[in-house]
């Protein structure tokens, strides 16, 4: 079991400084860290590669907006009493969806101290950890969310994005092949796979695993944006600024067609003798 080591007091509430960490992105910010692998959402997610990223559409359907008043009254009642396993979940959920990750960590942490065989606990912890950065600690967490006897296709899921964004993307691709085990053409989990294909420079198998990732029934605007991204890679101009117009504003839609031309002409760049280019990921971070 990873130890799970304190930096403040229980009693006390993670400090409102209006400071935030965000993740780190050196490739892509793969979706099973924010839509299948786990329940707290975030108000918008983008997909990078190379450092050029393509805005999505808006927050994830169906997240409810969640206020600053609505984080307040949370942090009150946990205050009361944070003891309360499920109150903490979504208070952190709160403080995660305000832009407030760091906080949500911290509040995390003080849960999974108290819980710490609670699967649900050490599921959003990891997650956690991995939005904001802390990858080597969030792996290790993940790891002990749940059990081979009984695994979870969302913490799988999760443990292969923190692992394309620790470069292993091998070993990323298992965990989204073991998760698709579980829960057979969930979209998000096909998204994160055909990211990471992307990512190893795997175009074809990319475009191949996005295009069933957008055909499935519960896939949203985000899903669709990933296409767009490999379809740009690809070269494949004319139909990746389509699927950026059908969901995005025009304005959005635009930035996101002056990225993909831009994306488009780096990786013909890129396509020089293999001891002098770089990585379409770039050097990924450790945590």
């Amino acid at each position: 079991m990873v130890s799970l080591r304190s930096n403040q007091p229980s009693s006390s509430r993670p400090a409102r400084t209006g400071m935030t960490l965000p993740l780190r992105l050196a490739g892509v910010t793969l979706l099973g860290l924010l839509a299948s692998a786990c329940q707290s959402g975030s108000p918008e997610t983008t997909g990078s590669i190379g450092g050029l990223s393509l805005k999505t559409f808006g927050r994830a359907p169906g997240r409810e907006v969640v206020t600053l008043r609505d984080v307040d009254a949370l942090g009150q009642k946990y205050n009361a009493d944070q003891n309360d396993v499920g109150l903490a979940l979504r208070y952190a959920q709160a403080l995660k969806a305000t832009n407030q990750k760091p906080q949500a960590v911290a509040v995390l942490q003080q849960t999974a101290l108290r819980n710490a065989k609670n699967s649900a606990v050490l599921a959003a912890y990891g997650k956690a950890l991995a939005e904001v950065g802390r990858f080597t600690e969030a792996a290790e967490v993940l790891q002990n969310a749940h059990t081979p006897a009984r695994p979870d296709w969302r913490v799988l899921s999760a443990q292969g994005a923190v692992a394309d964004q620790m470069g292993d993307h091998a070993r990323a691709q298992g965990f989204y092949e073991a998760a698709l085990k579980i829960q057979p053409d969930d979209p998000t989990v096909l998204s994160n796979l055909g990211l990471s294909y992307a990512l190893a420079r795997q175009l074809d198998q990319a475009e191949t695993v996005m295009r069933n990732a957008v055909a499935q029934p519960r896939a949203d605007a985000r899903v669709r944006q990933n296409l767009a991204l490999v379809l740009g890679l690809r070269g494949k101009l004319a139909e990746a600024e389509e699927l950026t117009r059908g969901d995005l504003t025009p304005e959005e839609a635009a930035a996101n067609a002056a990225s993909l031309r831009a994306m488009t002409a780096q990786a013909r760049a890129q396509k020089a003798p293999r001891s002098s280019s770089r990585s379409l990921a770039g050097e990924m971070p450790r945590g």
